[in-house]
């Protein structure tokens, strides 16, 4: 069972991981157009949400964390690559809406939402 409060702090922990690993991600950047921003900007993206997870309180559910994130993420969003990772969580954030707590196969649809959502996003992802 995976509760607001875990997938809060999931994402935070996404978020600095991402952050740390930006200019690695940013060194992948080489196609369509090798300009080398591709984790900075997810990383701009993704951080965006740091200060409303931090504020939000233990007892959040997996809805109201990953909406707010969604939200932040797609206020926040930098470059492409931001955008379709914003879009990526408003996807899953809407399979998750409702919810209190999540099981697997919530997080797997929602994912599976998430990518779908992700791949609208783009003519050629």
């Amino acid at each position: 069972m995976i509760t607001g409060k875990t997938l809060r702090d999931a994402i935070i922990s996404g978020a600095n991981n991402i952050a740390n690993q930006r200019t690695r991600v940013d060194e992948l950047n080489v196609f369509p157009v090798p300009d080398g921003d591709t984790g900075t900007n997810m990383s701009m993206t993704i951080g965006a949400a740091l200060s409303e997870l931090n504020a939000m309180p233990d007892t959040c559910t997996v809805a109201e964390a990953s909406k707010s994130a969604a939200s932040a993420m797609l206020r926040g969003a930098r470059g492409n690559s931001g955008v379709i990772t914003s879009l990526l969580f408003r996807g899953f954030s809407k399979a998750l809406a409702g919810k209190t707590d999540a099981e697997a196969a919530d997080l797997a649809k929602a994912l599976q939402m998430g990518v779908e959502a992700a791949y609208k996003a783009v003519m050629k992802p």
